[in-house]
C-alpha cells in the first residue's frame, strides 16, 4: 500500500460545539480524528504529523511558509507517496496556493477541510479525508501541483476560491472549472491545471497590504499604507482593471515611494487588461508601472507578491516573476 502522510493543522475538521459558549472550537487532535475513520487503514499506510490545531483565521504568512517547509521535507522522503493537509477553510486557498508556488514535486499534495463540525450529523470531514486518500493513490494525481478536494470536487490550488460562507460546494474554480471529481472512490480527471509555477525563495515578506476599490474612493487609504512603510501593495480594481481618479492619485503616491503595486480585479472571475484610456483606467495604470495579473484574486496575488518580495525587491525582476 502507498504511504500517505497526513499533516494536521486543525480547522473546522477538528472542531466540536463547546457547551459553554455554544460555538464551535478546536477540540480533536489528529490521531483522534483518524481513529474516527477506520476505513483509512484499508486504503493506505497512514502516518500523522500534527503541525498544530489552528482555526483558519489564525494562520499567518510565516506560519504557512513554515508549513510549506515541513511538507516539502515529507515530499522529499522516498518512503512517502502522497501528502494530505487538513486546514481551516477560511484561509485554505491562500495556504494551498503558497505551497503550490514553493514546493516542486511529482507527488500528490491534497488540501482538505470541513464545512461542518463533528457535532453536526452531516459532518463532511471524514468523506473529504477518504476522497483525498483515493486521490493520493491514483497515479494520474502526480505532477498536478497542489490540489484541493472538498465535497468530491478536485480543484487546483492556483485556481480555486471559497465562494460561499457555509455551502459544502463552496470551493470552486470560477474561471476554468474543476480538474475532476471523486465518486465512491473512483478518481476522474478532466483536465490539468492551467498553470504550474515555482518560486524559489528563502522566505516570505508579509509586509504587503491588500486594498479593494469602491465607488468614490479617494487617495487616503493608499497614502496611509505607503506612509506606514509597506513593501508591497495589491489593489483589487474595478472591472477589467480601472480605479476612481482620486484612487489613481493614491496609487501614484504609493509607486513614488518605490513600492510595487500589483493589480487584480474585484470581480470574482476574469483577468485584468489595459483596455480603457480615461483617467484612472488601465492604460494609465500600466503607464505608471502597475503590474497586471491574470486570473488571480486579491488574496492569492498577495501570497504571490509576498513570496516574490522574499526573493527580490528589484521591480524588473518582480515583473518577470508575475509575467
Amino acid at each position: 500500500m502507498n504511504h500517505i502522510k497526513i499533516v494536521f493543522t486543525g480547522g473546522t475538521f477538528s472542531m466540536k460545539v463547546d457547551e459553554v459558549t455554544g460555538g464551535a472550537v478546536p477540540h480533536f487532535h489528529g490521531n483522534e480524528l483518524l481513529d474516527m475513520i477506520p476505513e483509512l487503514n484499508s486504503l493506505a499506510k497512514i502516518s500523522m504529523y500534527e503541525f498544530g490545531i489552528y482555526p483558519g483565521p489564525h494562520m499567518t504568512p510565516d506560519l504557512i511558509f513554515e508549513l510549506a517547509n515541513k511538507v516539502r521535507r515529507f515530499a522529499e522522503d522516498d518512503d512517502i507517496d502522497g501528502i494530505i493537509v487538513t486546514h481551516g477553510t477560511d484561509t485554505l486557498e491562500e495556504s494551498s496556493y503558497l505551497l503550490d508556488l514553493v514546493i516542486k514535486t511529482e507527488k500528490p499534495i491534497v488540501f482538505i477541510g470541513a464545512m461542518k463540525t463533528s457535532s453536526e450529523p452531516d459532518w463532511d470531514g471524514p468523506k473529504n479525508m477518504l476522497d483525498a486518500v483515493h486521490i493520493c493513490n491514483n497515479p494520474n494525481s502526480r505532477n498536478m501541483g497542489v490540489l484541493v478536494c472538498l465535497d468530491g470536487e478536485i480543484n487546483a490550488a492556483s485556481e480555486v476560491t471559497k465562494t460561499h460562507t457555509e455551502d459544502l460546494e463552496t470551493f470552486r474554480s470560477l474561471d476554468f472549472g474543476s480538474l475532476g471529481f471523486v465518486d465512491r472512490g473512483r478518481v476522474v480527471f478532466n483536465r490539468t491545471p492551467m498553470k504550474l509555477e515555482h518560486i524559489e525563495t528563502p522566505g516570505v515578506n508579509s509586509n504587503v497590504h491588500l486594498i479593494k476599490t469602491y465607488v468614490g474612493m479617494d487617495e487616503r487609504m493608499f497614502k496611509f499604507s505607503a506612509d506606514s512603510k509597506i513593501e508591497g501593495l495589491v489593489v483589487e480594481a474595478m472591472g477589467v482593471g480601472n480605479v476612481p481618479p482620486k484612487a489613481f492619485d493614491g496609487i501614484k503616491y504609493v509607486m513614488s515611494k518605490g513600492i510595487p503595486v500589483v493589480l487584480v480585479s474585484r470581480c470574482p472571475s476574469g483577468e485584468t487588461m489595459d483596455i480603457y484610456g480615461y483617467p484612472g483606467a488601465g492604460k494609465w495604470l500600466k503607464k505608471e508601472g502597475v503590474i497586471f495579473v491574470e486570473y488571480l484574486n486579491g488574496q492569492k496575488a498577495r501570497i504571490k507578491l509576498m513570496l516574490c518580495l522574499g526573493k527580490t525587491t528589484d521591480m524588473n525582476e518582480l515583473r518577470k516573476l508575475f509575467d
